[in-house]
């Protein structure tokens, strides 16, 4: 007894919807199944004398053409409500090496993604080479930071790919360290000193 799924990839294969693996996979039970084979062979006379009974169309000359002239003009020239969309986005490639500021401090930069004035943040990037030191410092507003990759050494906790850390504004920050360095994602208040440095 053939199953309901042979059956259907029977009827898949005969009309050439199968993957190539499972081609592969439904050709070798095909060798080794005598019944499946019998199926198979009755599906394909029954899909030929199906393809007999339609008759042939005739497709326009100009038909290719139009199709073709359509895609063309899609590609050129966004619809409508495709422009719309895209209005107000902005991206980073993250091979894209434009934008970096260097900061006073040799080895270390920043650069400025996002700045919402509005409602008051800005996100940066921020990148410290290996054996860079940030000096201690009074945070001057709320941040949060999360480490994309490499390590920070903040006061006594060692930082790495994928963890975050919150500061309160007027928290005291002891000197940041990285051996190897690192890149993280910075969201900072919209006055923030390294924000303003950013833009200036």
């Amino acid at each position: 007894m053939i199953s309901e799924q042979l059956q259907a990839q029977a009827s898949l294969y005969v009309l050439g919807a199968l993957t190539p693996d499972e081609q592969s996979a439904f050709e070798s039970q095909l060798r080794e199944d005598g019944e499946l084979c019998d199926l198979f062979f009755k599906l394909q006379r029954t899909a030929g004398l199906v393809a007999k009974s339609v008759p042939p169309a005739t497709i326009p000359p100009q038909l290719k053409t139009k199709i073709f002239e359509r895609i063309a003009a899609a590609k050129e020239v966004p619809s409508a409500p495709v422009a719309a969309a895209l209005t107000g986005l902005r991206f980073h490639e993250a091979a894209s090496e434009s934008g970096w500021k260097a900061l006073p401090l040799p080895g270390a930069f920043i650069k400025l993604l996002s700045f919402e004035k509005e409602r008051g943040y800005a996100v940066l990037l921020g990148k410290i080479g290996a054996g860079v030191q940030y000096p201690a410092h009074v945070n001057a507003g709320p941040e949060d930071f999360y480490i994309l990759s490499g390590e920070l050494v903040v006061g006594n906790r060692r930082l790495v790919a994928g963890d975050f850390h919150h500061a309160d504004k007027g928290s005291h920050h002891e000197v940041n360290y990285s051996e190897h360095g690192c890149t993280l994602l910075a969201v900072l208040t919209a006055d923030d000193p390294l924000v303003m440095f950013a833009m200036d």
